[in-house]
């Protein structure tokens, strides 16, 4: 048995194990709390829908009141705002709720009241009692709803500017956060300094008693919890090397890497390697957490050190990955060797610094620390990265101008050098005024917010470079995805250009994330935007929900696919089996087509949210549309959809039609564009070809016969004519062999024999090359063999007569034959006789 899976046997049985106990404890205790709960349960009578909204109306007043309260005492404190306002937000979803649901009640009774219509005026006949009482309740019914929903209304406006004033709360709050001043002295340095002594020891303490006690009375949960998480680690380093190894790892002997591979390796191995650390460091806590070895007053710190423990091997893959100063060949800046060490150096001291100050900070706060001190921490730190960046400002890390990467290096861009030296003396500055949060945040933001900047820069750089045509094909996933798929170049570059999409997708869903959480927001309000994103969006009075839309699109290909299967299990067992005609199983084929993507249509657009009574109110007006002059336009419309859902020709197909022949350049719902063998481009109303006939000549294939009609004279062996035409077609590589092309004899003519040499072509689009080719060949042939290929003949006959020359006849003879042949009489009018002559006119002119 391999580690790996010994380790994750053992992982899963601890688990298991832990999840058994918990559930044992929570049996036992499930008993106990449910006994009061049957016995005070009574029978109650159930509210109409009006008063179960009324109640909810008055309780979510009672809650808006707690949470205006709950603002007002926790003003000072980010986390509880967040908080409240998810509660808030929470809350304002449930008023809606609560006024939509009582919409469906209020149009029945609009539409109830319409039909019963008003009551009898004075002197008009008197009503049925039992009318006048319905329509009495159902206008008080409806007073009662319009009561409740202008009370939903005015608690929304009430909980929207609670909202608003929770926003500006927090702002203010975070603005005040980073202005607060604090003197700087020595007497300020000096109280820090005891209180640092105070709080070493102490932090000594506390630390030595947990691991004492942890070591002594939970030892086994301990060591449990690492074990699991050394397993965990395992697992996730085996299988992240398995599945993304090849991504991960540099080629030493790609010694001139491609800007793509560069871009690829640095992204991925950046994302991928960080991700796996995060995962085990949060497992870790996690089970940790879980086996309750962590103390209250531990459980932060030990947060806080796992979290820095990422953010300084965050930075170092993130500078190996962009800056790799020992193979300048893989890097994507221009630096020197020199230059790239310098620089990779100073952003890892200064993400160290950064995560000391975060855990120090963490540590003041779970000791109690006088505020002082962490402010002194902060100065330090501030102070530390100012000195950095001033001296990278000097350095020389530029790549040399003959591009020798082990070269001196140049000196920075004159603004770029300005720029550290002004960021670093303003961090100084900022902090020795006073203004210790303001450095602290702002020294925070260069490291770690430029970090992920970067990282997600090159995401959105790589997704390009791939999606750019013929390049994902040339990489080692496309070659793979080539080989195990048998895809062809354009099925290859669609996917790179989905593949693309999906590592830019990936690059901003990791990194708007956490530059948001940096800049002061919390989970929560990443996970209420999100919410928003997904279930509403507003533009103007539309709301839309995405996840409600891609429902919609789901179900429908559900519907598509399904619609499609019916049809062919239809077609293939019942209707093939039971003998139907074609003709029928194709309009039974098509008709279920129709149904289905109707259906699937229909349920589609209702999971997406739309409104199905604004599509009737579109066909209302679309039919009043057709009564002054619409017809032409709709028929045409609806004409177009039935092409491009049933599909009797496409894009490229070669068609005949009454009005035009030649290839289809582009379908729409209007018109159709067919352009002919002389480039002129027909647009032809979609209606006409619906209802007209239309050859397509590759309409399933472009497969196709092509025929050369061949005559010989009467003195010609035809067998031999026949063999030598088979023989010249079958020397033809592009005519098929299945079918065999073959020469049919047609007909004895008049003053030859008539052949016809038919073959199949594979594209109809050779049939003019090789008609034409052929012909040169047979007529080089027929003069090689002797084969003669006849002229037209015709015999003309003249007759004299006494008085005139005519076509009368003489002497018993039928009268003159005159074809347009090249043969003539020549007429001695003397002797009155009449001579033959044979001629060659090409025009069919008389010679003589």
């Amino acid at each position: 048995m391999r580690p790996t899976q010994f380790l994750l046997r053992i992982f899963v049985i601890a688990t298991l194990a832990v999840v058994g106990a918990n559930l044992a404890v929570a049996q036992m205790a499930a008993p106990q709390a449910q006994q009061p709960t049957q016995a005070t349960e009574q029978p109650s009578v159930v509210d109409s829908p009006v008063e179960q909204a009324a109640k909810a109306i008055e309780k979510a007043k009672q809650d808006l009141a707690s949470l205006e309260d709950g603002v007002k005492q926790k003003s000072d404190d980010d986390d509880a705002l967040v908080a409240l306002a998810g509660k808030t937000d929470e809350l304002g979803r449930a008023v809606l709720n609560v006024s939509v649901s009582l919409r469906p009640r209020l149009d029945q009774i609009k539409n109830r009241l319409t039909e019963l219509g008003d009551p009898p005026k004075e002197g008009q006949p008197a009503e049925a009692e039992i009318v006048t009482t319905e329509r009495n309740a159902l206008t008080s019914e409806r007073a009662q709803i319009n009561a409740v929903t202008g009370d939903a209304e005015t608690l929304s406006a009430a909980i929207g500017k609670l909202g608003n004033r929770i926003a500006e709360t927090r702002r203010q709050l975070f603005a005040a956060t980073l202005l607060r001043r604090t003197d700087i002295s020595f007497s300020v340095l000096d109280d820090a300094g005891r209180a640092f002594v105070r709080e070493g020891s102490e932090f000594i303490q506390a630390l030595s008693s947990w691991l004492g006690f942890v070591l002594k009375f939970k030892a086994f949960a301990f060591f449990a919890a690492i074990f699991m998480s050394l397993a965990t680690a395992l697992v996730l380093l085996s299988g992240g090397y398995r599945l993304f190894g090849r991504y991960l790892q540099r080629k030493e002997t790609d010694e001139q890497p491609s800007y793509i591979n560069r871009l690829s390796i640095a992204f991925w191995s950046t994302l991928i390697r960080t991700l796996a650390l995060a995962a085990l460091l949060v497992t870790s806590y996690f089970f940790l957490n879980s086996f309750n070895v962590l103390r209250p007053d531990i459980a932060p710190i030990i947060g806080a050190l796992f979290g820095s423990i990422g953010l300084i091997y965050f930075v170092r893959r993130f500078t190996n990955a962009v800056f790799a100063p020992k193979e300048p060949h893989w890097r994507l800046v221009k630096l020197s060797n020199r230059g790239a060490s310098s620089i990779g150096a100073c952003l890892l001291a200064m993400a160290v610094v950064n995560a000391l100050d975060y855990l120090f900070g963490s540590i003041s706060e779970e000791l109690g620390s006088p505020l002082v001190l962490t402010v002194v921490k902060s100065l330090i730190a501030a102070l530390i990265i100012g000195l950095i960046l001033i001296a990278a400002s000097f350095g020389r890390p530029m790549l040399a101008r003959n591009g020798d990467p082990d070269a001196p290096g140049r000196h920075w861009p004159r603004g770029m050098a300005i720029i550290l030296r002004v960021l670093g003396a303003g961090l100084i500055i900022t902090a020795l005024t006073g203004y210790v949060g303001l450095a602290r945040f702002v020294a925070t933001q260069l490291i770690i917010t430029g970090a992920i900047i970067v990282t997600t820069y090159i995401g959105l750089l790589s997704g390009k470079a791939i999606s750019r045509s013929e390049t994902f094909g040339e990489t080692s996933f496309g070659r793979f995805l080539q080989r195990r798929f048998k895809l062809g170049p354009v099925a290859i570059d669609q996917a790179g250009l989905l593949v693309g999409m999906c590592i830019s997708a990936i690059a901003l869903m990791v990194g708007i994330p956490l530059v948001l959480l940096l800049w002061g927001f919390h989970i929560q309000d990443l996970q209420l935007i999100a919410y928003r994103l997904l279930t509403e969006v507003r533009l103007g009075g539309i709301s839309i929900s995405l996840v409600g839309i891609m429902t919609g699109i789901l179900l429908f290909a559900g519907g598509y696919l399904l619609t499609r299967w019916i049809q062919r299990w239809l077609d293939g067992n019942v209707m093939a089996r039971s003998h139907v005609d074609l003709g029928v199983r194709n309009s039974v084929k098509t008709g279920i087509g129709y149904l289905g993507v109707g259906l699937a249509a229909i349920v589609g657009v209702s999971a997406a949210g739309i409104d199905l009574s604004n599509l009737a109110l579109v066909a209302s007006a679309l039919s009043v549309g057709i009564g002054f002059g619409l017809q032409n336009i709709v028929s045409n419309f609806v004409s177009g959809l039935i092409l491009l859902v049933e599909r009797p020709f496409k894009v490229g197909d070669h068609v005949v039609s009454g009005t035009a022949e030649g290839i289809v350049k582009r379908i729409s719902v209007r018109a159709t564009e067919i352009e002919t063998f002389r480039k002129q481009s027909i647009i032809v109303p979609n209606s006409e070809l619906i209802n007209a006939s239309v050859g397509n000549w590759t309409h399933r294939n472009k497969m196709g016969r092509s025929e050369i009609p061949v005559s010989v004279s009467y003195e010609s062996d035809p067998q031999k004519v026949m063999d030598i035409l088979l023989e010249l077609v079958n020397a033809v590589p592009v005519v098929l062999r299945n079918p065999e092309p073959h020469v049919e004899f047609l007909r004895f003519g008049p003053y030859s024999l008539d052949f016809e040499l038919r073959f199949m072509l594979a594209d109809m689009g050779d049939g003019l090359k090789v008609r034409n080719d052929l012909r040169i060949a047979i007529l080089k042939r027929f003069r090689e063999e002797g084969v003669e290929i006849p002229l037209p003949q015709s015999d003309v006959v003249f007759h004299r007569q006494a008085d005139h020359v005519g076509t009368a006849t003489a002497a018993g003879k039928p009268p003159a034959k005159i074809d347009d042949a090249s043969e003539a009489s020549e007429v001695d009018e003397e002797a009155g006789t009449v001579r033959r002559l044979r001629g060659k006119s090409a025009d069919g002119n008389l010679k003589g």
